[in-house]
């Protein structure tokens, strides 16, 4: 209850800071009702489910979440996955993954995975969100137009029928649709509707318009889904069992790390408009909690919602009241108004999602990365787009971020320089600690960047460049910032070989963590005594042929330096400071 506590000690919920909180937390439930049964809708369920799901998950994230200011509830980023669960496995199987997806997101914030999260590339984010947008558009053609249903297990099939099907639209639920569109982009600015969001009145216009006009075979949620219950729900445990978890665990991993992404996100968004700062592993907890709870009393998953939650700060929101607000406004509504839900089009949510799905498209910031994004970039993100359209959202994913990171790792491979350091380097950056020049036989080797499995053949192609064997190779570490078990390994069978060949090793100036796993490794104690050194001097100091020179030429310019320090001292004496 992180956030509950913060906006506790910054006084917002002294009685100054109600009247604010609780108008924007009925804004966000009036704003929050159409899209609720809209995602809902889409998703494969009854709409019902979605006004449950915003109302448990929205309460339940107010009070546990990392942000005070967070707006929970179904979204649009989950459409697609979700859509695909309830066609495959049914509601229930929907409420088992939505579940499952709730214990992760728990597991990945008391794990304090939260900032891990954030580093999921932009590319995969910015693709599989502009491909999920396209789906749902295309998802919502038959209730825009009124088209008859249509077949198809893969998007390019249903797009084919559906193009097929567009001579044979509804005239009237084609045209309640568009009127609905035209309301939902410009109905706040309508004269005394400023303050009104656009999905309502596109959606309170239509239902009031097919109520007086009873337009013949307009599909409405009373026709499709027999209306809205007017009552809550009640507690239900879904029967579960090993297939289903199994069958189950890939698109719930799916579900949980688009939560975990959304809401997040969203939080961010929050801190940016309303300088708060949220907690990320407490969010993920929030969600996780969420997330179990919300599938128990008939509702599917949900994470922050990034429009309700910007909607919330514009309109004065302050502290988790609102949220709370949110809530209990989606309750009198459903108690209250559920009756009036019967002749609401579905060509009007229908409406509401081409908006939805064109935000969640984001094609400027697609066009934008398409266009000044390195090349591998823009090929991951055009992967991960085509893949969420064509394929299935949970192989766009784990594809999407496979090919990111291996693209992550060729470059700090790339970045990884494994080169011999020439003698006169040697000679001026040690001059002044009295060593003159490299020891006879004696080659220095400096490793520049992280020591992991991508940069072994770079280093195995340096050593083999040396062509005739050294007597001694002092291996530099200097800048080697970590070290993997690949890398360990190939040392040491680099430094097996070579000493077999009659070469000496040492090792030098390894930072602590670098040094505790070659110290594990038992590579330092491969190299036997005075195999590593703390600093280059004392590595060349142990080299045979040290030019003893080198060691009075050191002292000498030590003597000189005390001699300096003294007289110095002297001079301020006799001043007396």
């Amino acid at each position: 209850m992180i956030a509950l506590k913060e906006a506790q000690q910054a006084g917002l919920f002294a009685k100054q800071h109600w009247v604010p909180n609780v108008v924007s937390g009925m804004i966000v439930g009036v704003v929050a009702l159409p899209l609720a049964m809209a995602f809902a809708i889409a998703s494969g369920v009854k709409p019902e489910q979605g006004l449950y799901t915003a109302i448990i998950a929205g309460l339940l994230v107010s009070v546990f979440g990392g942000s005070r200011l967070q707006i929970a509830g179904p979204t649009g980023a989950f459409i697609v996955i979700l859509a695909s669960i309830t066609a495959k496995h049914g509601i229930v199987g929907l409420q088992i993954a939505s579940l499952m997806a709730g214990i992760m997101l728990l597991c990945l914030g008391l794990a304090r995975m939260g900032v891990i999260i954030k580093f999921i590339p932009a590319p995969v984010i910015v693709g599989f969100t502009a491909g999920i947008g396209v789906i749902i558009w295309v998802g919502q053609w038959r209730d825009f137009f009124g088209l008859p249903s249509v077949t198809g297990e893969h998007f390019h099939e249903k797009l084919w029928h559906l193009l097929q099907a567009m001579p044979n639209l509804h005239v009237a639920t084609t045209a309640l649709g568009l009127g609905s569109l035209a309301l939902v982009l410009y109905g706040s600015r309508l004269p005394g509707l400023k303050r009104v969001p656009g999905p309502l009145i596109a959606m309170v216009v239509a239902t009031i318009l097919q109520s007086a006009f009873g337009f013949k075979g307009v599909v409405t949620i009373g026709s499709a889904f027999g209306g809205i219950p007017q009552g809550l729900p009640t507690f239900t445990v879904p029967s579960v069992s090993m297939t289903q978890i199994v069958t189950l665990i890939g698109p719930a991993f799916t579900i949980a790390m688009l939560g975990a992404i959304e809401s997040l996100l969203s939080a961010v968004v929050a801190d940016g408009m309303a300088g708060t700062k949220h907690d990320s592993n407490q969010e993920l907890i929030g969600q996780g909690i969420a997330n179990i709870i919300t599938p128990l009393f008939g509702g599917f998953a949900a994470t922050g919602a990034i429009a309700r939650t910007a909607t919330n700060i514009r309109n004065g929101g302050t502290s988790p009241l609102a949220g709370i607000t949110h809530t209990v406004t989606l309750v009198l509504i459903v108690l209250v108004f559920a009756p009036l839900a019967s002749n609401i089009p579905l060509a009007a949510l229908a409406a509401i999602l081409f908006v939805v799905a064109y935000n969640m498209s984001e094609l400027n910031h697609f066009a934008h990365m398409v266009a000044r994004a390195p090349k591998a970039d823009v090929a991951i993100l055009v992967i991960t787009f085509l893949l969420t359209v064509f394929t299935d959202l949970v192989v766009a994913v784990n594809i999407g971020v496979i090919l990111a990171t291996l693209q992550f790792l060729r470059r700090m491979a790339e970045s990884v320089e494994v080169q011999e350091v020439a003698a006169q380097e040697i000679s001026r950056e040690l001059v002044h600690l009295g060593m003159i020049q490299l020891p006879p036989g004696v080659l220095v080797f400096g490793i520049e960047g992280p020591f992991f499995f991508g940069a072994v053949e770079e280093f195995e192609r340096s050593l083999a460049r040396t062509h005739t064997d050294p007597k001694i190779l002092v291996i530099r570490f200097r800048r080697v910032p970590f070290i993997d078990i690949t890398g360990l390994q190939t040392l040491d069978e680099v430094i097996q070989k070579l000493q077999r060949r009659g070469v000496r090793v040492i090792l030098a100036e390894a930072n602590e963590r670098v040094l505790g796993k070659l110290e594990r490794a038992g590579i330092v104690e491969r190299v036997g005594d005075g195999g590593y050194a703390d600093t280059l001097v004392a590595a060349l100091a142990r080299c045979e042929g040290f030019d003893e020179r080198n060691k009075h030429v050191h002292q000498a310019l030590i003597d000189e330096f005390s001699d300096q320090v003294l007289e110095k001292s002297k001079s301020y004496l006799d001043k007396g400071q």
